[in-house]
């Protein structure tokens, strides 16, 4: 291959690759070893499909329906250039029996349209509006190993890691926030062989650069009157979004907004003392010297005193979180935790605030018995040594790797007797 992301190069021989590759995922699910055959970039996905448990002959689970589904998309970014998706791709997925797909950063299909006999023959494999299509829960396929790579990809027949989906060819481009880099999920185009073209690849790649430019056009600035807004899960340093602004904060800055954010109504001096430090002998003279540094970093009018509170509502992704789990909508809660509370605080009230959102989200994902959004927590770096988790993992997918991880997990809480 000249060209390591594209499946099939002009003039090759679809049906003798696919024989190729058939035999080499036969080898790599009995074997576990890859065939020289295989790209890089496919050998390195089926490796991470087989590390979160995938089984050759698994299927795609729905996680929203009706509703759920119809609010998530609503407030998703990529709902905006929907409109240009079906421009620049409508016609050529309807004349070519292809289907177009656009997914979210977590590979959660949100949109699949396209010709109805296709639509109808991927129904059969769940790839239908609200499933899951990661990699981590069906393996190797284009959208989810897109977003996995934050690459443009390929896939070619055998080159899905899950059997039922081998008679397709898709190829999908990442699409990013124009503002931050960020991923926000990825566009797709699946169909049949003719697909295994670079011409496909280059196409879903102009498309998601052409949408990524259409919301850098559609993203104003940032009105001075909207509401500011805290990220502080799974870093040390929050981030306050606050003017147009973005402004990262040290530890103790983090913890003080964190705590203000959660209580609109203000905390006194002593309550702040408490909340923040273990040690009895710090001052209130330290705790004002905190809160005037803050308020300098906030600029005038947001930070008030007696007693200390904002003096305009701040809404934090832990929020978001909390707000979705009392919803009942346990997957969007999880695509929205990004990992711990302020994980390096000692905090006492932050502390409890963490353990409370983890505890929750945890005894969410395990009363649901969903096996993708359990192994979305157990491979994630907070829930990589969660044995109830796993324990849980184990009951609704007990794969091989599974059941080791599961297993070396419990020797290590063991406790010898005497």
């Amino acid at each position: 291959m000249t060209d390591p992301w594209v499946a099939l190069e002009p003039g090759a021989d679809p049906a003798e690759r696919v024989r190729v590759l058939r035999r080499a995922h036969e080898t790599f699910t009995t074997a576990g070893t890859v065939p020289r055959p295989v790209r890089s970039v496919v050998a390195e996905s089926w490796r991470r499909s087989a590390r979160a448990g995938v089984g050759p002959d698994g299927a795609a689970r729905v996680e929203l329906t009706d509703g759920d589904l119809g609010a998530y998309r609503a407030e998703h970014p990529l709902a905006r250039v929907m409109p240009l998706f079906r421009e620049l791709m409508g016609t050529f997925a309807a004349d070519g029996e292809h289907l177009l797909a656009v997914c979210d950063a977590d590979g959660r299909l949100l949109w699949v349209e396209g010709h109805p006999a296709t639509r109808r023959r991927a129904d059969r494999m769940n790839f239908v509006p609200g499933a899951r299509w990661s990699e981590t829960a069906v393996g190797t396929n284009a959208p989810g190993t897109a977003v996995a790579v934050d690459r443009p990809v390929q896939v070619f027949a055998a080159e899905h890691f899950i059997r039922r989906v081998q008679p397709w060819t898709c190829a999908a481009a990442p699409v990013h926030d124009p503002r931050t880099g960020r991923v926000l999920g990825a566009v797709d185009i699946t169909g049949g062989d003719r697909l295994a073209h670079p011409h496909s690849l280059g196409f879903v790649q102009a498309v998601a650069r052409a949408a990524e430019s259409q919301l850098a056009l559609l993203d104003p600035p940032v009105p001075a009157d909207e509401a500011p807004a805290l990220t502080a899960l799974g870093r040390d340093e929050a981030e306050l979004r606050l003017d147009g602004r973005r402004i990262r904060f040290g530890r103790r800055h983090s913890e003080l907004l964190v705590l203000l954010s959660r209580h609109p109504e203000g905390l006194t001096g002593d309550e702040l003392l408490c909340a923040l430090y273990e040690d009895e002998s710090v001052t209130p003279v330290t705790l004002r010297a905190e809160l005037v540094r803050l308020r300098r970093l906030l600029g005038p009018g947001l930070l008030a005193s007696r007693p200390y509170r904002l003096t305009a509502p701040v809404e934090s992704d832990a929020t978001v979180v909390e707000r979705r789990l009392e919803a009942g909508s346990v997957a969007a809660a999880a695509g929205a935790y990004t990992g711990p509370l302020l994980p390096g605080s000692q905090a006492p009230a932050v502390v409890r605030l963490r353990r409370r959102l983890a505890d929750g989200l945890r005894a969410a994902l395990i009363g649901c018995q969903d096996p993708d959004l359990l192994a979305d927590w157990a491979h994630a770096p907070w829930g990589e040594d969660d044995v109830e988790v796993w324990r849980a993992l184990a009951a609704v997918r007990p794969t091989a790797v599974v059941r080791s991880r599961l297993a070396a997990l419990e020797a290590e809480l063991a406790v010898p007797v005497g």
